[in-house]
């Protein structure tokens, strides 16, 4: 399985942006995908996910400005990205679950190969 990422790129404070994570391997169902960033000098952190079942979790920091969706028939994960602030510049990335039987949802075991969002005011 791999997870590649499109999107992201340089954005004024207030504007949006869209990222993109396709996943390959046509058998490939996980229960669960995310996305997740990294600051310069700061840990990674959980940003968002998807469960198979629909259902949605975001941190704090995002509620009401990003909205994580799954085309389930292509296999790509989304996050848009509205009303951006400084602090969501980072390096974002996209991880799914194994979406084996019997697997542990949300125990992301792909990831994809990260993509820069930097926000300037």
């Amino acid at each position: 399985v791999q997870l590649v990422q499109s999107g992201g790129g340089s954005v004024q404070a207030g504007g949006s942006l869209r990222l993109s994570c396709a996943a390959s391997g046509s058998t490939y169902s996980p229960y669960c995908m995310g996305w997740f960033r990294q600051a310069p000098g700061k840990q990674r952190e959980g940003v968002a996910s998807v469960s198979i079942d629909g259902s949605t979790a975001y941190a704090d920091s995002v509620k009401g400005r990003f909205t994580i969706s799954k085309d389930n028939a292509k296999n790509i994960l989304y996050l848009e990205m509205n009303t951006v602030n400084a602090e969501d510049t980072g390096t974002y990335y996209c991880a799914g679950d194994s979406g084996l039987v019997g697997g542990t949802w949300c125990d992301f075991q792909y990831w994809g190969q990260g993509t820069q969002v930097t926000v300037s005011s």
